[in-house]
């Protein structure tokens, strides 16, 4: 496989897997195309092209080095400058088995600058559960609004000027990584049909990923409610797209019927809400989760005999040993 083909089984199983069906998925991209198509010749020149192919702007390929067949890669969670230094002196040192293209899974560079496009999602998922969608989407605009200021003065582009000073090609996986791992966590906690919030903590645990991460000291966790607690219904609406949502949601997940939220990750202000709505909110973990949705995504690559180096964060676990 070449670097695109790596990019397009991302982008394609990221929309198998995305909470949305597949056809408003396309009915998005084709609004996108015909809004770009009005555009002034001036708007078009700086227009993101990508947008018109990919549903997920958080998702990219950052440099292509224009290697044919990819055989071994690097992953993590959060590359750095120094583990593009680390690829490069494993190829130097190893020329017969190189690094050849280095995967990161949060968004970097342009794709950080527009982790705002990919947060819609969340209003769509919202809706699923019963929030109207003129609400989910009125709230998620104004945190939008915010994700986007924040990310505005990030000196997000230094890995990938190092990739590029290397030579070493680079891409990142955000939102079809979290749409995988968000869809398996469900599978799993709708099979196991959990009576008690503690009954879900125990599903948890059995997914090597975090119980991986509880010998580590960052397992699932209880933010607000208690193990007795009965879960009512289970929302699965902070898994993915993008990053946290707004924190006024949660009264609005109440009066909808939701008893449970399974989240990443959450700040105080989300917790404090949340606990105000009378919701239990359990904390999977966050760079355990994203190591699921990685996981699952590099297994595909891994059946096209492409090896995997983990670093950064990744806790590599390979389902594919199990099938054996």
């Amino acid at each position: 496989m070449n670097i695109q083909q790596i990019y397009k089984l991302a982008i394609e199983l990221g929309i198998k897997n995305d909470f949305r069906p597949k056809a408003q998925i396309q009915k998005q991209l084709k609004r996108i195309k015909e809004k770009y198509e009005k555009l002034s010749k001036e708007h078009k020149e700086v227009f993101d092209l990508e947008k018109l192919i990919s549903p997920y702007s958080d998702t990219r390929i950052h440099f292509d080095n224009g290697i044919k067949n990819v055989k071994r890669i690097m992953v993590g969670i959060d590359i750095d400058s120094a583990d593009m230094m680390v690829a490069r002196y494993l190829s130097n040192h190893n020329p017969k088995d190189p690094i050849d293209l280095v995967i990161n899974h949060h968004p970097i560079g342009k794709a950080l600058m527009d982790l705002g496009d990919v947060m819609h999602l969340q209003a769509d998922v919202l809706s699923q559960y019963g929030v109207p969608i003129n609400i989910a989407e009125s709230l998620m605009k104004i945190r939008i609004s915010e994700v986007s200021r924040g990310v505005n003065p990030v000196n997000s582009f230094r890995v990938i000027n190092t990739a590029k000073i290397l030579g070493i090609s680079l891409m990142n996986v955000h939102t079809p990584a979290d749409n995988l791992v968000a869809q398996f966590v469900k599978r799993k906690i709708e099979k196991d049909k959990p009576e008690y919030v503690g009954d879900i903590l125990k599903s948890l645990l059995e997914i090597p990923e975090y119980k991986e991460a509880a010998k580590m000291g960052f397992g699932p966790v209880l933010f607000t409610g208690t193990e007795d607690n009965r879960v009512g219904r289970i929302a699965f609406t902070e898994i993915t797209g993008g990053t946290d949502g707004s924190p006024k949601i949660y009264e609005k997940m109440a009066v909808a019927g939701i008893g449970t939220v399974i989240s990443m990750h959450q700040s105080e202000e989300h917790r404090k809400e949340a606990e105000k709505a009378h919701i239990n909110v359990i904390i999977a973990g966050h760079i355990s989760s994203d190591s699921i949705g990685m996981n699952l995504f590099l297994d595909e690559l891994e059946k096209k005999k492409i090896k995997i180096l983990p670093t950064s964060g990744l806790i590599r676990y390979s389902r594919n040993k199990r099938k054996k």
